[in-house]
């Protein structure tokens, strides 16, 4: 009886942490979570819903508990989620491409990366004004598909 007292002691003891490990894990992902931005914009396109969600790096960078770096141009994340409009399924698997049109009609464009359930990358939106965004994406199933809007900073 007591060694079997001592063996769950111990099964305890080194379990502990692991939960303590897993609960933090948890918290940072939620972290994260809570600092995702404006959803700038929402379309529907060929049974897919794209969800666009415009986010300063500052406030990114925080959610992050991280510092903004010195050397770092641009101003803003952008993100865009995908769903099946019929399941309602993130769509995850495919190539995007976002083209930014500045207030001063200069452009920039970018191939998004994919992340953790969404497509992402980091624009300068340092401008006050109007941007055009324009994205082109190719899911899963091959089909080509667009969506665009204006975007304002004040």
């Amino acid at each position: 009886m007591k060694k079997m007292t001592v063996l769950l002691a111990a099964v305890f003891a080194l379990s502990a942490p692991l939960a303590v490990l897993a609960m933090d894990h948890g918290s940072m992902k939620m972290d994260h979570g809570a600092q995702q931005g404006k959803v700038a914009h929402e379309e529907v396109v060929d049974g897919v819903k794209a969800t666009f969600i415009i986010q300063p790096m500052a406030e990114a960078m925080k959610g992050m508990k991280m510092e903004m770096p010195m050397e770092m141009k641009e101003t803003h994340h952008i993100h865009v989620e995908f769903k099946d409009t019929k399941t309602g399924k993130a769509l995850t698997e495919g190539e995007v491409k976002v083209k930014v049109q500045n207030p001063d009609k200069s452009d920039q464009a970018k191939d998004l990366m994919g992340m953790q359930g969404h497509f992402g990358a980091d624009f300068d939106l340092s401008m006050k004004g109007k941007y055009g965004v324009m994205c082109k994406f190719q899911l899963k199933d091959g089909k080509t598909r667009q969506a665009k809007f204006w975007y304002t900073v004040k």
